[in-house]
């Protein structure tokens, strides 16, 4: 079974222009993923490529291009290099034999910013042996350094390897789970699926389809139901249900089918929990009691679709928080990795960040910290405009 984008190890790769970026890729792994060429700026966009890494299991590479690109496009290409270091759960940084410079300094800088664990490739041993005093100063930086020749050395996947392994973050290695330290083995778990314009055709959505299995493999009796058959589930079982999970567009509804002495929350919470972090999301909805009329709010989506008739993001969200508050707001929409400019607004709401991984939640919200902009999530707003969101919580106390 393929393992989702979002879920694999991401792993930039940058450097200058024909420090030999596009070859280490390809030598790795072991495909001809992006174009090389002896030309300057031959790589114009991130080139992304998804496989195996033993013994590290499913990475996502991106190849951006040099940060040295004097070319035409070359300001753009830079923008979007550096705009997929949010992205980044680890960095690798090539250069040849030429050394560091500025460059490679500022990028480090970046990913200290963003607590992004990298090493330094030195690439094209085959042509030039770094000097001494160029090594010294790579090592004021990291003693995680390889070098190589990509285009020759036999052995670079298993050096490759065993650099990344160095650096690895703790919560890959020890990966978060959605709901395995809320549930034991038997405990009955209800997940609320409502069959909404929004699920795709034959499918269920996403977190629903991810945390249904994380249920089976923790052993759990699970029951999936429609919001118009939870209170006959609930009658029928014999055993009170450790959890319920819903749809948070079905919380007012499930809130009130649901006994108050059964824990409830929604698949968007766990997500908030297993993407970013939930007690700062938590936080970012106490900002929504100092909006003001007409303030705006930033609303981001991990993923593009086509908006519906009654979008969660675009028509359900604003509707309810505007009658929470008893006054209209400025909605603004984002939608994809890059990170807008967001000075200007007083809150931002984000998604469940299904399709996208925990590194660039977190970074999203670090930015947003630093410039004391508060930040939540859809589940999180949606229970609060309700009323019930110290239930949608408590479970995770």
């Amino acid at each position: 079974m393929k393992s989702l984008k979002s879920l694999r190890l991401h792993i930039g790769i940058f450097g200058k222009t024909n420090s030999g970026k596009s070859s280490l890729l390809n030598a790795v792994t072991a495909q001809n993923v992006s174009i090389v060429s002896e030309q300057k700026g031959t790589t114009t966009d991130v080139v992304e490529k998804s496989m195996e890494l033993f013994p590290i299991g499913p990475v996502n590479f991106l190849d951006t291009a040099g940060l040295d690109d004097e070319t035409k496009l070359g300001k753009k290409r830079i923008e979007k290099t550096l705009s997929v270091i949010n992205r980044c759960d680890v960095a690798i940084i090539v250069v040849d034999f030429n050394g560091f410079g500025q460059i490679e300094k500022s990028l480090i800088e970046k990913f200290k910013e963003f607590s992004i664990p990298y090493f330094v490739v030195i690439n094209k041993a085959d042509e030039n042996k770094i000097s001494e005093e160029k090594l010294n100063e790579i090592k004021e930086y990291t003693e995680n350094i390889l070098e190589t020749s990509a285009l020759y050395d036999k052995y670079l996947i298993e050096k490759f390897n065993t650099c990344l392994l160095k650096i690895l973050p703790e919560d890959f290695v020890n990966s978060p789970k959605i709901l395995a330290d809320l549930v034991e083995p038997k405990d009955v778990v209800i997940l609320v699926t409502p069959i909404d314009k929004e699920a795709p055709k034959g499918r269920l959505i996403l977190p629903q389809v991810q945390t249904l299995r994380e249920c089976l493999d923790e052993f759990c009796i699970t029951v999936v139901v429609k919001e118009s058959e939870l209170k006959d589930a609930i009658e029928a079982l014999k055993v009170k249900p450790k959890l319920v999970i819903t749809d948070s567009q079905a919380f007012k509804t499930v809130d009130e089918l649901v006994p108050k002495d059964i824990p409830l929350t929604s698949f968007s919470i766990l997500f908030a929990r297993l993407k970013g972090d939930l007690r700062a999301f938590i936080d970012g909805i106490n900002a929504i009691k100092d909006l003001k009329e007409n303030d705006k709010v930033l609303i981001l989506e991990s993923c593009t679709h086509h908006s519906i008739e009654d979008d969660i993001a675009r028509v359900k969200i604003p509707k309810l928080l505007q009658n929470k508050l008893g006054f209209n707001l400025n909605f603004e929409y984002f939608t994809g990795h890059n990170f807008p400019e967001i000075d200007e607004y007083k809150l931002i709401i984000h998604c469940g960040a299904c399709m996208t991984n925990r590194r660039e939640i977190l970074s999203r919200i670090l930015i947003a910290n630093k410039k004391g902009i508060a930040i939540t999530n859809y589940g999180l707003v949606i229970s609060y405009c309700v009323g019930i969101l110290d239930r949608a919580i408590e479970v995770f106390k």
